[in-house]
């Protein structure tokens, strides 16, 4: 009884700091909500161009890898959704602490800083919801006429938000390399745009040709664009390989356990090495 109530209390502490983090960062983030505004702008111009290079594409044709027109407007629509959500800059964030020692204020915290990013991150997102989201998800329904209603909702909700744990641990990993290389804007760039790219944003992933198909199905970008935009749609393809949608959704959560085991190890690691460079 008593383990259970010490259980309890620790839960409910841990649950306090993230509730107290995330409304600090929504606050602090208010006052720069015309920043995040720009985007609402960025989006809808990225879709505009998708939409001119495929109606080109699909002049002269119907369908291409078994998806129509609508189908493809509708899996770029929904993917530009859900990187909304999803949006992380732990990597940003954890290498300019490390870089300018401003980090050594975080190891005389009683807080493991990955759970005090995290926390600053759905603060983050919150305030996204209505200045970035709810604008970008109106201008595609109404204006693009794009179908943004999940077939199956609350497995689209759980895939959505293994994905934007998961856009955490990766961007984290990166950013954890920073205790080696202190300055690593080069590599943080180059690692976006592959995981962009391995992960279905740019195109979708059947397009890629078979063998990058079976390369990119054990990799777990997959699972943080691609996986959760086809959940939305309602069905699962790569490689060939049909999947039902709770048994992708359970693969992304493996996979979400994987890249967690891979940040505490990073970490383990990378945390010795710090000097505290610039403070």
């Amino acid at each position: 009884m008593f383990s259970g109530q010490k259980m309890l209390i620790k839960l409910r502490h841990t649950i306090e700091v993230l509730k107290a983090t995330a409304v600090a960062t929504y606050k602090e983030w208010t006052a720069y909500r015309s920043h995040m505004a720009v985007s609402i702008f960025v989006g809808p111009v990225f879709f505009l161009t998708q939409a001119f290079i495929w109606r080109a594409v699909y002049s002269s044709r119907t369908t291409l890898n078994g998806l129509t027109l609508e189908q493809m407007l509708t899996y770029y629509g929904i993917s530009a959704v859900i990187n909304y959500l999803t949006y992380d800059s732990a990597d940003w964030d954890l290498q300019m602490l490390i870089r300018t020692g401003q980090f050594l204020t975080f190891m005389l915290r009683p807080l493991s800083y990955g759970y005090f990013a995290f926390s600053q991150k759905v603060g983050h997102r919150i305030l996204a919801f209505w200045v970035e989201l709810v604008p970008i998800y109106l201008i595609f329904f109404y204006l693009f006429k794009i179908e943004l209603i999940p077939v199956a909702p609350w497995w689209a909700l759980l895939s959505i938000f293994l994905s934007f744990v998961l856009v955490f641990f990766t961007n984290y990993c990166i950013g954890i390399t920073a205790f080696w290389l202190t300055k690593t804007e080069g590599i943080r760039r180059a690692f976006l745009v592959a995981r962009d790219l391995a992960a279905g944003t740019f195109i979708p992933l059947t397009f890629f040709p078979e063998i990058m198909q079976k390369a990119l199905f054990f990799l777990p970008f997959q699972f943080i664009t691609y996986v959760p935009t086809r959940v939305f749609i309602g069905d699962y393809e790569l490689v060939g390989l049909t999947m039902s949608i709770p048994e992708i959704v359970g693969l992304q959560f493996v996979a979400t356990l994987v890249m967690y085991g891979v940040s505490k190890i990073l970490w383990r690691f990378g945390i010795k090495r710090f000097t505290g460079v610039g403070a």
